[in-house]
């Protein structure tokens, strides 16, 4: 099942899914759900829903597509563009990053983010230690031969065009998958992989289970989106942070027990370690603070009737040039198809 997980994971992040920009990756994903036999509906807001199937106790799983990202802010007298984070994505984690720049009129631009004096044998000494702000001194430079403001105005670049960062998707021999937005396209392949299993008999659904693929997480404005009534069981899949304050791990599936909101239900905690122990799934719990959220957070925050949960394969470097391991991938694919079947 690895390999169907690599191959959607491959897939998903070929398509650039900016924050508010999520009609592409919605129509890619409404298409691998027909393709397994589901009848998937795309979201007014963005974000696609599927019903499984099932019967009893409903299970509402989430992972979300959106990425984090840059937008246009304005052009700069030079060509250069001043952008704006969207999502979470500080100056360090960004510069040097080949980006596109997607314009209203659907022209597609390259560039890379940079410090806007880029020659490390011109800056002053008194500025090469300098923090990085993208309103001061970072900027995106456009691989076209632009030198003014009207240069660039004239490819139909302006304020409010998404700003797209390269993945960099490299798999290593030893199983390391190391890629931007692995948060949270790797949580979205691990779905599809669970619901192919369903699909081709394999996996055998003792309840209800519904499915929603977010494009609004980055910013806490999807996890409470087309929850039906019934539903008792909200199950976000999303990553656990992997640092020397963490215990999860990149072969792992991690659990969360507390994030920056607030504790999980803890008989939910209780139930999915105990699944882990029974099947011999590689697990850790965890606490995922001081900065961590999740749509099942938001979900909990609109009143939603419902235990709320989170799993996640161990990820390095969380919203920067991210790295897993096909184990964390497989072993959060085994936990969630324990849940599914009850």
């Amino acid at each position: 099942m690895i390999e169907s997980i690599l191959t959607d994971l491959r897939d998903l992040l070929l398509v650039d899914s900016t924050t508010g920009f999520s009609g592409p990756l919605d129509a890619l994903l409404m298409e691998k759900c027909r393709a397994l036999g589901f009848v998937p509906r795309r979201l007014n807001k963005g974000g696609v829903r599927v019903d499984l199937g099932g019967e009893g106790r409903p299970l509402f799983l989430t992972a979300h597509g959106d990425d984090i990202g840059l937008m246009v802010r304005r052009i700069l007298p030079d060509g250069t563009l001043e952008v704006y984070n969207v999502g979470g994505n500080p100056p360090f984690q960004t510069i040097h990053e080949n980006v596109r720049v997607y314009t209203r009129r659907g022209r597609i631009l390259t560039g890379t983010v940079r410090r806007r004096s880029p020659s490390l044998h011109i800056v002053p000494l008194a500025d090469r230690n300098e923090p990085m702000d993208y309103a001061k001194n970072v900027c995106v430079t456009l691989d076209e031969p632009v030198y003014t403001k009207a240069d660039t105005e004239a490819l139909g670049v302006e304020p409010g065009n998404m700003v797209a960062l390269d993945p960099r998707l490299v798999e290593t021999d030893s199983g390391y998958i190391k890629s931007r937005f692995l948060d949270d396209k790797a949580s979205c392949a691990v779905i599809l992989a669970a619901m192919a299993a369903v699909a081709a008999g394999q996996v055998k659904l003792n309840r209800k289970v519904y499915v929603l693929f977010g494009q609004q997480e980055e910013i806490g404005m999807s996890g409470a989106c087309a929850i039906p009534e019934d539903v008792v069981d909200y199950l976000a899949v999303d990553i656990g942070c992997v640092s020397p304050d963490t215990c999860s791990h990149e072969h792992k599936v991690t659990i969360t027990a507390q994030d920056a909101s607030a504790p999980y239900n803890g008989e939910f905690v209780k139930e999915l370690a105990d699944l882990c122990e029974e099947r011999g799934i590689p697990f850790v719990i965890d606490l995922m603070v001081p900065h961590y959220g999740s749509d099942a957070d938001v979900a909990m925050r609109a009143g939603v009737d419902a235990r709320h949960g989170l799993i996640g394969p161990g990820v390095l470097e969380t919203h920067g040039y991210e790295r897993t391991h096909r184990d964390a991938l497989e072993n959060t694919y085994r936990l969630l198809c324990a849940v599914m079947e009850g």
